[in-house]
């Protein structure tokens, strides 16, 4: 149903100048959807790996990630099949936790998130750096080892950061970004406005990304690592192919320092070439059908 202005203004209880802001943050964000969509279906396939691994030989554990070096098989795998690629491992840059903007406070999340707002003093390399490398890529590998059962901080903490891309828009007021009240009646005007086009509500950049995933460790929580990346994943809109999830474990059996050993074997590493080539093809089929996009609802917040 569509409304006139008066109706909007009448039911979201917000002056016209208020209305205007949420029009133009819409319009926006159909041409940011286009841009999206356009960069998109790029004859190049580019490929980020994301590692949440925190060791290193010149650091506490005198050991180099058993994560890492699956991940940069992966990649150079996907170098050779063609692929642009860029490794980013997360334990270099500053990223500070999400504070829960997106919740039931519905302080809204913005893009570029606005609780580090982009070129203040108050961001992060999230905001400054992070963000654009995924824009970049059609393709994301992400590689954690498993800690306590579960991914490890690092790869937690930029997922967190990652719901900044997922279904938020522009402020309606870039001087008042956390403005309460007028965010509340601008996610109104998009349950009431938002159509079937991308871009028409709320914008989830990680809409048609091809995804695989990578997970070490000595412990049955491989199983749960990888199961939590791929919810959380998939709900961001992410696309999966088939066997594009792979495990090292160590022996239950042996002391950890037979780690690796076991994990670094060749076995292990064509599994990682084989998470790559699946990758990489399903992002390939996916330019190659550009009358292909995909649905969700942009209503939803």
């Amino acid at each position: 149903m569509a409304y006139s202005d008066k109706e909007l203004i009448k039911i979201l209880k917000c002056k016209k100048e208020e209305l205007e802001m949420f029009k133009r943050v819409q319009k926006d964000a159909l041409k940011e959807a286009q841009k999206i969509k356009k960069h998109f279906f790029q004859k190049e396939i580019r490929i980020l790996g994301i590692s949440g691994a925190t060791r290193r030989a010149d650091d506490c554990p005198h050991s180099d990630s058993h994560t890492d070096w699956l991940l940069e098989k992966s990649m150079e795998h996907c170098k050779k099949l063609g692929a642009k690629i860029e490794i980013v491992k997360l334990w270099d840059y500053n990223i500070q936790p999400c504070k829960g903007c997106y919740s039931t406070a519905n302080a809204q999340c913005h893009y570029k998130c606005s609780c580090y707002p982009e070129g203040t003093e108050y961001a992060d390399d999230m905001t400054e750096k992070i963000y654009d490398k995924i824009m970049w890529a059609d393709a994301i590998i992400f590689a954690t080892p498993t800690h306590n059962f579960k991914i490890s901080s690092p790869m937690s903490l930029f997922l967190d950061r990652c719901i900044s891309m997922d279904g938020s828009l522009t402020p309606a007021n870039p001087n008042h970004m956390k403005d309460k009240i007028l965010n509340i009646k601008h996610t109104k005007f998009v349950e009431l406005t938002a159509g079937r086009e991308f871009g028409s509500g709320f914008l989830r950049r990680f809409t048609g990304k091809t995804a695989g995933v990578i997970a070490t460790g000595h412990e049955i929580g491989l199983s749960m690592a990888i199961s939590s990346l791929y919810m959380t994943l998939t709900h961001f809109g992410m696309v999966f192919p088939p066997f594009s999830n792979m495990y090292a474990t160590g022996d239950y059996c042996q002391g950890l320092y037979a780690d690796e050993k076991i994990i670094r074997n060749s076995c292990h590493e064509e599994d990682a070439k084989q998470l790559a080539e699946n990758v990489f093809n399903m992002a390939k089929s996916l330019k190659e059908n550009p009358k292909i996009w995909w649905e969700y609802s942009g209503k939803a917040n």
